[in-house]
């Protein structure tokens, strides 16, 4: 099988190909396509991983020549570039007119709506779309599903993600994930679901203390744009239990939350606005990142080492046999040595099963979100295959 990987040589893009060239494959991969516009960072990742199946290509996504000859003749195009650099509609045109299957890592439900909205041309072609497949979105519409199974009437479905780091504290800010997906999730309002209708909800709202095992002990929880709450609460299986409250909250670990309150406090949250500087018009985004990425490597000897543990649950309340019902599913992700190359293992790794899957299983053509279109049967096995701890609790 031929794989399209688009922004490849970023953090995410490189933990997929870990992933799918790990002993944990389940589906013949003899090419890799390897597409970035970095193409010394491409370059160092074939090399440590010294596989003969990684073709390189250098791709700007903008020359739309280079981008159709990237994802023609694949068996899927996996979309790692940034979502707000805003080529996402691009390459999923790209793909529904190449006949390519096509998955992506989502971005805050920025184009969800956009996307669905393109099912039926999808489903005429053939064509299967997967949108939101990493770890947040991905993995926990999975989580939700597999509450939303075990109820007959839903009341509520409540999801959370919560990251804590343990060991000496960092006097580094270095980023989970992309800095503009942070700055959003800070900055940006967000929708949720609730009275049965989605509402817009103001950044950093929604504040709601639980308390978690170590080592995340009580963490305080705020609503986030994500695109689970567009698509959970209307998925088939789920909207016609009577759902009336949807929610997605966030937890960092908490000396980081302080510094991204503060950059939005700061003005940053406004990333792709540009300012004058010198008669020279830059965006606070570009400047924010060059200057993180320089201090990480200007103080690398200084940061210590952390081990970062990772909690994904969702709460659900309704009824079974008549009978009230409260279901918790959870994974949680702590520290082993198989995660050591990744920068964000869960994503990576998620986004590698969810391709993985696609191919394995037959065709649904369309445009679907997780929870529509993996089986709780298939994707558990393969979250425990990388050493995720999965828990159900009903009562």
């Amino acid at each position: 099988m031929i794989i399209t990987l688009l922004g490849g040589a970023g953090f995410m893009g490189a933990g997929i190909v870990r992933d799918l060239l790990s002993d944990r494959a389940i589906i013949d991969i003899t090419t890799i396509r390897l597409c970035d516009a970095a193409r010394e960072k491409m370059e160092a990742l074939a090399n440590e991983l010294g596989d003969a199946r990684i073709t390189l290509v250098d791709l700007d996504v903008t020359n739309s020549a280079a981008l159709n000859a990237a994802i023609a003749g694949a068996d899927i195009c996996i979309n790692c570039v940034p979502t707000l650099l805003g080529f996402q509609m691009t390459i999923f045109e790209a793909a529904l007119a190449l006949k390519v299957p096509y998955m992506d890592l989502g971005g805050l439900g920025t184009y969800t709506v956009k996307q669905l909205a393109e099912h039926e041309r999808f489903k005429a072609a053939g064509v299967p779309a997967v949108i939101g497949c990493g770890a947040d979105p991905g993995m926990s519409n999975v989580i939700c599903r597999a509450v939303a199974d075990e109820l007959d009437e839903i009341d509520k479905i409540n999801l959370y993600w919560a990251a804590e780091l343990v060991g000496d504290e960092n006097p580094v800010l270095v980023p989970p994930y992309s800095v503009s997906t942070v700055l959003a999730e800070y900055a940006h309002a967000s929708t949720q679901f609730y009275g049965g209708k989605h509402v817009e909800c103001a950044p950093m709202s929604g504040s709601e203390f639980l308390n978690l095992p170590e080592p995340w002990g009580r963490c305080e929880f705020m609503h986030s744009p994500h695109s689970e709450q567009l698509t959970v609460p209307l998925a088939d299986g789920i909207r016609e239990k009577g759902i009336q409250e949807f929610s997605w909250k966030l937890h960092l670990p908490h000396r980081e939350h302080e510094a991204w309150v503060g950059l939005v406090k700061a003005g940053f949250g406004d990333f792709d606005e540009p300012v004058e500087i010198g008669g020279i018009k830059v965006k606070p985004l570009d400047v924010l990142n060059k200057v993180i990425e320089r201090n990480i490597r200007k103080n690398a000897d200084k940061i210590p080492a952390q081990d970062s543990h990772e909690i994904h649950f969702a709460i659900g309340r309704g009824r079974k046999d008549g009978v009230e019902r409260t279901v918790r599913v959870e994974v949680t992700v702590s520290p082993d040595p198989i995660y050591a190359p990744y920068v964000d293992a869960c994503t990576s790794m998620n986004a590698s099963i969810a391709a993985q899957l696609i191919l394995a299983m037959p065709r649904k053509p369309g445009v679907h979100a997780p929870e529509s279109y993996f089986d709780i049967a298939s994707y558990f096995p393969e979250l425990e295959k990388r050493k995720f701890r999965i828990s159900r609790t009903v009562t």
